[in-house]
């Protein structure tokens, strides 16, 4: 068997100084850059993902990133007054929010979409 000393996930972009605003400004999360690597966010509980540039970035076609908020309501609305739009999927059904409430129907979590400025795409979760 292997022997694993530490592990990170990663993923691409097409503008690295967008993604950095967009994470850090946007999302309000920790982002600092390593000259090697590329970025570095610090997610809650510890655990950090790298975003590095990509010329050839073809956006995730699956939902890369998931963030557990308190209040999905509150944050969809916050996000939005940022100027996200918020996705829309022909097989969830979606409030006018675009939130998804599976919550109230015993099915998962409530959770919306958004894409990233590299059309990465990320979702907001609350799960309680």
């Amino acid at each position: 068997m292997i022997q694993i000393k530490s592990a990170f996930s990663g993923f691409s972009v097409d503008d690295q100084k967008a993604a950095k605003q967009f994470y850090s400004e946007t999302l309000g999360l920790k982002v600092s850059e390593d000259e090697k690597m590329g970025l570095e966010i610090d997610l809650p509980g510890g655990v950090g993902v790298f975003i590095y540039e990509k010329s050839d970035h073809q956006p995730a076609g699956y939902t890369m990133l998931n963030l557990i908020v308190d209040n999905i309501d509150e944050t969809v609305k916050a996000l939005s007054e940022q100027g996200i739009v918020f996705e829309r999927y022909d097989t969830m059904q979606q409030d006018e929010l675009g939130i998804a409430r599976g919550r109230s129907q015993g099915m998962g979590p409530d959770i919306a979409w958004f894409t990233d400025p590299a059309k990465n795409i990320i979702a907001i979760l609350q799960i309680d």
